[in-house]
């Protein structure tokens, strides 16, 4: 008895387990799209099918734990996931036989599902919500049971260890879930905090290598344009040590937010380190490259950098550009041209936008 009991627990942790690691990109939720709560709503009703074929048989009657599903399904995607659960729970009960504890059974599912879904709407906090829907579920059960047997013998014998494996099945599939959810979202946001420029919110040196390659490897194989620019903002040394670094932060953020504003939606905008930014530019021109940054420099000339104090100050960038197949053939080049430029656009005057010419 405890055995097939023990059996139908370790089949939920396993296969919700894998269940998580397999929807991690669209965990199940009240927002979730009509086919993800679908595909939820069938795959647990197969577990619970599953559960039934390992349940205590007794006779005509089916002891096992086909309901922890359906309260799982009600407390994290609402309605219909529990719903589409519990017909195919019905059907796979009528497919094992026709008869009275059959019929009684899916009585039982049916007053779970319903019910598990208005207590989930309850506002009581989410374990208390799931340990009523589990001593609901076995009240129910035991009142059904009783019903079914009328043996005490076979109900002292079995409903202790019922209600003791329900709760603790319960316990384990929310938990299992709510641990998989948080593991999952704190990795996605290391993730993209892996990539991202903590102070302007642009993507970082890692992330730029990254797309760089990426693009590359496009480039050669579709023979498409693409043009990088190397952006430095002129005498930032000379902000940090007249206002402090704070207000230099202020500085790189609203330069952070120029770039974004002026460059194309399918640019990419990094911050590469210091007051050091680059833009890639796919399928872009020389010609077109250029007005871009002498866009940007003329709009970064006339900005007001407004300091935290309230103090406005004024300031240029200059920008060294390259471009494949323009200004070099060898796509390895480009980094080095692009900071090339900019060395001459430095060297010459500032606030100026300089083009490699070693093509």
């Amino acid at each position: 008895m405890m055995k097939d009991l023990f059996a139908n627990l370790a089949i939920i942790t396993s296969l919700l387990y894998l269940y998580t690691q397999f929807t991690k990109d669209y965990p199940l939720s009240t927002h979730s799209s009509l086919k993800v709560k679908l595909i939820a709503g069938i795959l647990g009703g197969i577990l619970s099918n599953i559960l039934m074929q390992y349940g205590i048989h007794f006779e005509d009657l089916i002891v096992d734990l086909r309901q922890i599903p359906i309260l799982l399904l009600s407390f994290y995607g609402g309605p219909l996931p529990p719903i589409i659960a519990m017909i195919m729970v019905i059907i796979g009960r009528f497919m094992i036989g026709v008869n009275v504890s059959a019929a009684a059974s899916n009585i039982y599912i049916f007053i779970v599902a319903i019910c598990s879904i208005y207590i989930f709407k309850a506002r009581i906090p989410a374990l208390a919500k799931i340990v009523v829907m589990i001593s609901f579920s076995n009240i129910i059960f035991s009142i059904f049971l009783y019903y079914l047997t009328k043996d005490m013998q076979i109900l002292l014998a079995l409903l202790p260890i019922f209600w003791i494996i329900s709760y603790l099945a319960g316990y384990i599939g929310f938990y299992m879930i709510r641990y998989s959810r948080r593991s999952q979202l704190l990795f996605k946001k290391y993730k993209i905090e892996s990539t991202i420029d903590s102070l302007t919110g642009l993507n970082n040196v890692r992330k730029f290598d990254e797309v760089f390659n990426k693009l590359s490897n496009e480039v050669k194989i579709n023979r498409k344009k693409l043009a990088l620019m190397y952006i430095d903002i002129d005498f930032f040394k000379h902000i940090n040590d007249t206002y402090g670094h704070l207000e230099g932060d202020k500085v790189l953020k609203d330069l952070g937010f120029i770039l974004r504003k002026y460059t194309r939606e399918d640019d990419i905008v990094s911050r590469n380190g210091g007051e050091e930014f680059t833009i890639l530019l796919q399928d872009c021109d020389l010609r077109l490259a250029k007005e871009i940054a002498e866009n940007i420099r003329n709009r970064v000339e006339h900005y007001d950098f407004i300091l935290n104090n309230g103090q406005t100050i004024k300031l240029t960038v200059s920008i060294g550009l390259s471009s494949f197949n323009e200004t070099t053939s060898d796509l390895t080049l480009l980094i080095d041209d692009a900071d090339k430029a900019l060395y001459t656009a430095k060297r010459s005057g500032r606030n100026k936008v300089c083009v490699c010419n070693s093509a």
